[in-house]
């Protein structure tokens, strides 16, 4: 497949994720064809919390392969996408990892791991014990940097070549994955890991995004928490979890036989330069992201989008009439979903699972469908595939979009090996 500039190719190589609805990618993507749903009401004993429905990791994370020198070090988020990133890098080169010694020296591999509020509960907790008792952790710097996660990962398997630490809200994981495959086709690196990770569970951490309103206000309803794209819609789950792709040039890939899941072809990064919290009302910023990414790609139309898909008023609608504009007549004839109807969102990591999953669409050529879509917003008219999953005849590309508070918007095209 030649694409724009005969650009150097970068393919996927590994995935690997945790959630609410699973340990790994497998166990994920089964509970999403199962129809379950990650997230559950959850009741904070501080009564300003507002907000009942929450994506929270219900069993005890599997931390065996790594030292306690690397776990010390580490918060919630980053302990995350150590679990996801080794997943992704077994997938890639096996368990014992010896693939990825023989053919990536040390400063030829890199890693780009973002985080939208990082190590913000350790903090929160340290701070409290700092106000009430005098005394916090002495890690407290370090828990609460942001880098750490990239900083541990690269420490924890040798990665010394690029690293790197985007901050973009619910854009993150997007962005960190386009960045990755943009620093291997410069030639500043040949294998990346690149994704996100999330984990926000403190009071404040939580009051602080409910008191914006951005978090849903269902009370008792799990199929009205998270609705995407419904006419109930009223603010999105909070999830933790982490995703991380393994990328790689394609001709080194190519030569050690490794099994290629998947081409990024195109990425765009654009800005709202609007506001804060609320998506600009011209679309301009989402619709030069994925019109970046197309022309990268060197395709005018996908055959299925991974939405972002918040179930917030503005973002569904905004996002609607975004996808109209980029794709014409032909949007009303290609379907969409978005699989935070599950996940709930996971903010960082949003963009990182939502690229697996889009692989994962390629893979099987199932389109996973939005579910707790029951009265669809007529501001919203387009394909959404609602309630069941589609078995479709041959996926070949999928767009993946994220959008992040701060004006940040990030689209990502994934395309079946050829």
């Amino acid at each position: 497949m030649e694409h724009e500039n005969s650009r150097q190719r970068v393919v996927v190589t590994g995935y690997g994720a945790v959630t609410s609805l699973g340990q790994n990618v497998e166990e994920i993507w089964k509970a999403i064809m199962d129809y379950k749903i990650g997230y559950s009401k959850y009741e904070y004993s501080d009564d300003s919390i507002t907000a009942k429905f929450f994506g929270k990791i219900p069993f005890e994370l599997n931390l065996s392969p790594f030292s306690k020198r690397i776990l010390k070090n580490t918060p919630r988020f980053g302990r995350l996408g150590l679990i996801a990133a080794d997943e992704a890098l077994k997938m890639a080169f096996g368990d014992d990892l010896s693939e990825l010694d023989k053919h990536y020296p040390p400063f030829s591999r890199g890693v780009i791991f973002g985080t939208g509020w990082g190590g913000a509960d350790a903090l929160a907790q340290n701070s409290l014990s700092y106000n009430t008792e005098g005394f916090a952790s002495p890690l407290t710097n370090i828990l609460s940097m942001n880098n750490v996660g990239s900083a541990i990962m690269s420490m924890n398997w040798n990665l010394r070549g690029y690293q790197n630490t985007p901050v973009s809200a619910c854009a993150t994981g997007g962005i960190a994955i386009g960045d990755a495959v943009e620093i291997i086709r410069s030639g500043r690196a040949e294998m990346m890991i690149a994704g996100g990770g999330e984990s926000l569970n403190s009071d404040l951490n939580i009051w602080s995004i409910d008191i914006l309103n951005a978090l849903s206000k269902e009370q008792e309803n799990v199929e009205t928490a998270c609705c995407p794209f419904d006419r109930n819609r009223n603010g999105f789950v909070l999830s933790e979890g982490a995703a991380v792709l393994c990328l790689e040039k394609y001709e080194t890939a190519l030569t050690r036989g490794a099994t290629i899941l998947a081409e990024v072809t195109g990425y765009g990064n654009c800005s709202d330069a609007y506001d804060v919290t609320t998506p600009a009302p011209d679309c301009g910023g989402r619709y030069h992201a994925v019109k970046y990414a197309l022309k990268q790609a060197d395709i005018e139309l996908v055959d299925y989008v991974n939405a972002h898909g918040t179930s917030t008023q503005l973002n569904d609608f905004n996002e609607t009439e975004m996808l109209k504009m980029v794709f014409g007549d032909s949007v009303y004839s290609l379907p969409i979903s978005s699989t935070k109807s599950y996940t709930g969102h996971l903010i960082a990591a949003a963009g990182a699972l939502e690229s697996i999953l889009s692989i994962k669409s390629i893979e099987t050529n199932i389109i996973p469908a939005t579910i707790h879509l029951n009265n669809p917003d007529p501001g919203c008219n387009l394909d959404y595939v609602p309630n069941k999953h589609r078995q479709v005849e041959n996926i070949q590309s999928v767009l993946n979009v994220n959008y992040g508070f701060g004006g940040s918007n990030s689209a990502l095209i994934f395309e079946r090996y050829k």
